[in-house]
């Protein structure tokens, strides 16, 4: 190993602390971004099978197990889909998952000022994509469907699929996050005694 190339490496090591914080801003971007979106309602449409087929959630909606004929695709307006979206419950729904996806940003982003809602932002992150992973289990959408291809079903993920595959990344900035939070805790609570 050359020198400059070590050198190179001990400067970046110094910036480890750096990394808590992009996994903040990360986190709060996801959850701005979506949670804004949730408002919309081509996202609230596109968020139906999850909710329908969510043991969990689908409670919310008016008529969970209908939702298939009045499905829409991104950036299509069918005005009867969009009145039975709105009967069903759909948009009511998104707009307050909106709300809490809006308020777990608030707390991961209010770290600087309270570690401890900034560790309970953490937490919901984390609790979030528990949710969010379980549709793998619960959403027939979330994987290739049967349409005479033979790569269908598991382990094919489908768009949705692959869309909610991806919290496993928020998953794991939640949980560095979170023990960063509270190691920020504990130290306070040292310091104070």
């Amino acid at each position: 190993m050359t020198t400059a190339f070590r050198s190179l490496l001990e400067r970046f090591v110094r910036l480890e602390s750096v990394g808590p914080t992009l996994i903040r801003l990360a986190i709060a971007i996801v959850f701005i971004w979506i949670g804004a979106l949730k408002f919309v309602p081509f996202e609230a449409d596109s968020i139906t099978p999850f909710v329908a087929n969510s043991p969990v959630m689908s409670f919310f909606y008016e008529h969970p197990t209908e939702y298939k004929p009045h499905l829409t695709r991104e950036g299509q307006l069918v005005p009867e889909q969009r009145a039975w979206q709105e009967q069903n419950n759909t948009y009511g729904f998104s707009r307050g998952l909106g709300v809490v996806e809006l308020t777990i940003a608030a707390l991961v982003l209010s770290f600087p000022f309270s570690k401890r809602l900034g560790l309970l932002g953490a937490f919901l992150s984390f609790a979030t994509t528990v949710v969010t992973l379980s549709f793998l289990i619960t959403t027939p959408e979330a994987w290739v469907p049967a349409l005479g291809d033979a790569q269908h079903g598991f382990p094919y993920l489908s768009g949705a699929g692959r869309l909610v595959l991806k919290d496993t990344l928020m998953m794991a900035g939640a949980w560095v996050i979170g023990i960063d939070a509270a190691k920020r805790i504990l130290a306070e609570k040292r310091r104070a005694s």
